[in-house]
């Protein structure tokens, strides 16, 4: 299979391209390095495969049409995965153009460009952020997802929603993959596990908002990438999956792990609560299991452990 991988440089698109390289796949890897975070740490990431010889890495923006369409018809590719993406709620609230420009623009570019060349096999990611504050828990793919609280929230709801025109107008097959807080190794630095764990080595006060009582769905990178994968190979009509971790925990307790793992007593920082960001995060995962066979496999405990024992090799020893 020949696959474009958009944001192929980035946290979840390099363990997938390593994954799906080792699989025998050939990865056609898209991704801008634009300066979100620093550039540098995807330049490291893709290093780990760069000279593979199934892999060609191509350095541009999802916005660029006739780009996109030149890749996909150049190398024959058959599916898309698209996680290239203007990422973080926070971000989205303080500059939601470009957050919507890039989410929103450059999914509608890259499903004309698919339209062009007739290609119609689209994997990509969503976020668990479009359910907003949802009364049902957990959350369902077939509950309400139309009340957004950030720009983030919401340019990822329209997404999925182009991405259904695109289905329903031209037979399109789609699985929009609404990723629950994912983690692990090589995790984008703004992210709280990773922003965590700096401030502990670091012996610096850890910021948190609210009263530590919000709890996320913390997914492990080989669990998302087994989800991923698992929607390449069962991708038929359209779909929404939830791929998350096992259960939520709290704030708080993640701290708790944190400091296990690391071995020191965090200092809080309390501060009040951040507009855009919701209270809860918790996936209903029995819709995953019967289409596509998705189930978590590492739990919280386990994945900090192992994200903190990359850390102190990878960045404490440097």
């Amino acid at each position: 299979m020949t696959i474009l991988l958009t944001g192929a440089a980035g946290f979840i698109g390099s363990h997938l391209t390593e994954y799906l390289l080792s699989a025998g796949h050939t990865i056609i890897g898209l991704d801008n390095f634009d300066n979100q975070y620093d550039p540098g740490r995807k330049q490291v990431n893709v290093r780990l495969f760069k000279q593979h010889t199934n892999f060609t890495l191509i350095e541009g923006d999802i916005r660029d049409q006739t780009l996109l369409a030149g890749i996909l018809k150049r190398y024959a590719c058959d599916t898309v995965v698209h996680l290239a993406a203007r990422t973080g709620v926070r971000d989205s609230v303080h500059e939601p153009a470009v957050c919507i420009d890039v989410n929103v623009n450059g999914t509608l570019s890259l499903l004309e460009a698919m339209k062009k060349v007739g290609l119609k096999r689209l994997v990509m990611a969503s976020s668990s952020s479009v359910y907003g504050n949802s009364s049902v828990v957990p959350f369902q793919e077939n509950d309400d997802a139309n009340r957004p609280l950030s720009p983030y929230a919401m340019s990822k709801r329209s997404a999925e929603l182009l991405a259904h025109t695109y289905h329903h107008l031209y037979g399109f097959n789609v699985a929009c993959l609404r990723f629950f807080t994912v983690y692990g190794p090589r995790q984008r630095p703004e992210m709280a596990i990773s922003r965590f764990t700096a401030k502990l080595y670091g012996d610096q006060p850890i910021t948190l908002y609210g009263d530590g009582t919000t709890s996320r769905n913390y997914t492990y990178i080989y669990d998302t990438v087994l989800g991923i994968t698992r929607a390449i190979e069962h991708l038929n009509g359209f779909e929404l999956l939830n791929i998350g971790g096992s259960a939520p925990i709290s704030l708080r307790e993640l701290v708790v792990l944190l400091e296990k793992a690391v071995g020191r007593k965090a200092v809080i920082d309390w501060q009040p609560n951040q507009p855009g960001d919701v209270y809860l995060t918790s996936a209903d995962l029995t819709y995953a299991k019967t289409k596509i066979g998705y189930f978590p496999s590492v739990q919280i405990e386990e994945g900090i452990n192992r994200f903190v024992r990359w850390y102190y090799q990878s960045v404490v020893c440097l």
